[in-house]
């Protein structure tokens, strides 16, 4: 089928389906990107390419889509129809378990009805959400006492836990047994009505590093694979950014050189890679390696595999080593450590420039050395227990167990492995006429421990990471990906696409190509974002937080309906809510004070019911917060909501990008901020209905270029400025 035959079946399916159902409405810009879309996935070269000398055509749209455009039916509809006319499947990833929720449970399901050719959905998430049931069966104490389960999933943290505590981790795990098996739980994690916390959950969660697959006893009723099955016939899988980059490489998902991909909250993608790709490993608290390196001799033997009698030997070198390296970072940084006190989290020593100092060089080799003999060892006997449960299969549950026994600590042996390895990597060129190579962030972290046995104990850790987003998108995932949109209400910084594509990696790529789609909200009519310019420099934290609360308390007194503050900081939001008083402190709703469904159920009841609420929050309430009509007439932002490079990996590159002779303020400051102030003005309006005021009580806004920048980047509010003296003023 001629790919213009493909697009206009694909826009013909979104015309469709906005006309089967007054629910959707038809709006220009939507149909904008529709078209984009449609174009993009019709476009591209699927699946293997004859060996004739022409390269793939690759397709990547970059498509903004203003809040109010209905970004998932404009590319739902074509991208799913593009996908039945080419027999392929179409991928949809987001960063957000809510945006998840509601493509699979509202959004898939209304389209489903609407489109003309049938198709099913299902949502992927990673192994490890889900349990495991021969793990489970052995917390719960539903073992057979077959001595090879001795010490099965020990830790040495969970040994060292009180024994009120492991009690109660026994009661849970036998009530979770309780209800798999009646039925009233389905084993999925994020479905327990209290998702438990990580350390309860991992010894029972279904992780690939301890799973046999089908050569488990228990396969018949693995809830994981389970799920899975449910994706074979769905021509449309829900996913996440953390799923598609840890499956890269892997079988788990369709391969991106074969299917059509949208990403959704694209804005995230490049701290989800950085993230992904960075690695640390713990110095201090090494005692599962005497327990690996046991094990390992044990289960060796058992399959005679000869190289298993190094096991232990290995483990020892290898512990020996960490503990090492562990006392030579201490004399490095030790009085350093000491000297910060008792500063509450980790003190954070970074290597300037990623150079690594030579007498760090050998202890990591060997430690590096070491940790790959011993995964290869972990590997020949992995082999044969995965050969021995096929020849085998009256002894699958012994050999299962004891496949687990390896495969729950082979993972912090592949992030040793892993770590040296980045730690020892060297400044490299980031593409090929570059002016300097660019550096790994390499970093180490002190904390005196407070309970367990990590009390009073220094834990040590040691951190690397790429600084570059987008050249480890370019090297690990666009180079796989064929046909993609991605898509966001923010990808323009100060009116371009210039940082995010950057960050992304898409800067260079020839098959790239981007689309601003407009808000349908007449802005100029519906809002007003007003500067409101201090005295104080907002530079100087105190004076500048005590005016303006201040002022922030006179514009709160006048909310009549539902508002929202944003701090840029927790000192400014404590400063905030200790100068409130009397009924004006009733009105307001503090981030972590309740949990922040309960906050946000008890705002719309309040509104509802004809009262004021404001709600303080700090970032995570700037994004993805929808609170349409009276629930939000009056956004109030604290401050110009600058996110400066202090974090290691921020630090390394713009310490990199001043050595270039390059500006990180400019490059990265500035149009991360703009990225943020439009998310955060962008709480305001949400409905074509909507009246909403913005107040940023930062006068940079309107005194500085930078500010004068962030302004341009902002939908298209009628701009005031209001003095000090509160006289305000167009412009």
């Amino acid at each position: 089928m001629l790919p213009e035959h493909i697009a206009r079946l694909a826009l013909e399916a979104f015309d469709h389906a906005v006309d089967a159902s007054g629910s959707f409405r038809d709006r220009p810009g939507q149909r904008l990107m529709a078209q984009k879309v449609a174009d993009t996935f019709s476009a591209a070269t699927l699946g293997r390419v004859e060996d004739d000398g022409d390269e793939p055509i690759r397709a990547i749209a970059v498509v903004q889509a203003g809040t109010g455009v209905g970004k998932s039916l404009a590319y739902c509809a074509p991208a799913i129809a593009a996908a039945l006319a080419r027999n392929t499947r179409v991928m949809i990833s987001t960063a957000t378990v809510a945006l998840q929720e509601q493509l699979v449970n509202k959004d898939l399901p209304a389209l489903a009805a609407l489109m003309p050719q049938a198709f099913r959905f299902g949502l992927a998430k990673g192994r490890g959400r889900y349990v495991c049931k021969l793990k489970l069966s052995r917390h719960a104490g539903d073992g057979d006492g077959d001595e090879t389960d001795d010490d099965l999933f020990a830790d040495e943290l969970a040994a060292a836990a009180p024994l009120h505590v492991m009690e109660a981790r026994s009661v849970f795990y036998a009530l979770l047994a309780r209800d798999l098996s009646s039925g009233a739980w389905d084993g999925d994690r994020d479905s327990l009505a209290q998702p438990p916390e990580s350390d309860l959950w991992s010894p029972v969660a279904a992780e690939a590093s301890s799973c046999t697959g089908k050569h488990c006893p228990v396969f018949g009723q693995c809830t994981y694979y389970e799920k899975r099955k449910e994706l074979v016939g769905a021509q449309v899988i829900v996913v996440n950014h953390d799923l598609l980059m840890s499956s890269l490489g892997s079988r788990m998902l369709p391969e991106l050189d074969n299917c059509l991909l949208v990403l959704d909250e694209g804005h995230h993608l490049p701290a989800v890679a950085l993230e992904h790709f960075a690695a640390s490993m713990d110095l201090s608290r090494t005692l599962w390696l005497e327990t690996l390196g046991n094990r390992a001799r044990r289960i060796g033997g058992l399959m005679s595999i000869a190289e298993s009698a190094d096991a232990p030997r290995l483990a020892a070198q290898l512990r020996q080593g960490t503990t090492d390296l562990g006392r030579l970072l201490m004399d490095l940084h030790g009085p350093a450590f000491k000297d910060a006190g008792a500063r509450p989290g980790p003190v954070r020593f970074r290597l300037p420039h990623g150079i690594l100092p030579d007498a760090l060089d050998e202890p990591l080799r060997l430690l590096n050395a070491l940790a790959e003999s011993l995964l290869a060892v972990l590997s020949s006997i992995a082999k044969a227990l995965r050969s021995a449960m096929r020849d085998q299969p009256d002894e699958a549950r012994r050999l299962s167990i004891l496949y687990a026994q390896l495969g729950m600590l082979s993972p912090r042996l592949e992030k040793v492995q892993a770590t040296t390895e980045l730690l020892l990597k060297a400044a490299e060129s980031e593409q090929e006429n570059d002016q300097k190579s660019v550096p790994v962030a390499k970093w180490f972290t002190f904390e005196t421990g407070h309970s367990g046995l990590d009390s009073g104990l220094v834990v040590i850790k040691a951190h690397a990471s790429p600084i570059l987003p987008g050249s480890t998108l370019r090297q690990h995932f666009w180079s796989r990906v064929r046909a993609a949109v991605v898509t966001s209400a923010t990808l323009t910084s100060c009116g371009k696409f210039d940082f995010y594509l950057r960050e992304s990696g898409l800067d260079r790529d020839p098959a790239a190509s981007s689309l601003a789609v407009a808000s349908p909200f007449d802005y100029a009519r519906q809002g007003r974002f007003v500067t409101v310019e201090t005295v104080a420099d907002p530079r100087h934290a105190e004076t500048f937080t005590a005016e303006m609360v201040k002022s922030l308390l006179g514009d709160l007194a006048l909310v009549e309906h539902g508002a929202l503050c944003l701090f840029t900081s927790r000192e400014q939001m404590r400063v905030a809510v200790a100068a409130l008083a009397g009924a004006l402190r009733e009105t307001v709703l503090v981030q972590g004070e309740l949990p922040r469904a309960l906050l946000l159920s008890r705002h719309r009841a309040r509104v509802e019911a004809g009262a004021a609420s404001v709600i303080f929050g700090m970032q995570s309430f700037g994004e993805g917060l929808d609170l349409p009509g009276q629930l939000c007439e009056s956004v109030f932002i604290a401050k110009l909501p600058f996110a400066p490079p202090d974090d290691p990996v921020g630090e390394a590159r713009a310490e990199w990008l001043r050595s270039v002779g390059r500006d990180p303020f400019s490059e990265l400051v500035v149009p991360a901020t703009a990225v943020r102030l439009a998310q955060w003005a962008g709480r305001a309006i949400r409905l074509e209905t909507d009246r909403a005021f913005v107040y940023c009580y930062d006068r940079r806004l309107v005194n500085t270029a930078y500010g004068r920048r962030l302004l341009e980047g902002l939908p298209a509010f009628v701009q005031q400025r209001r003095n000090a003296a509160g006289a305000v003023s167009s412009g």
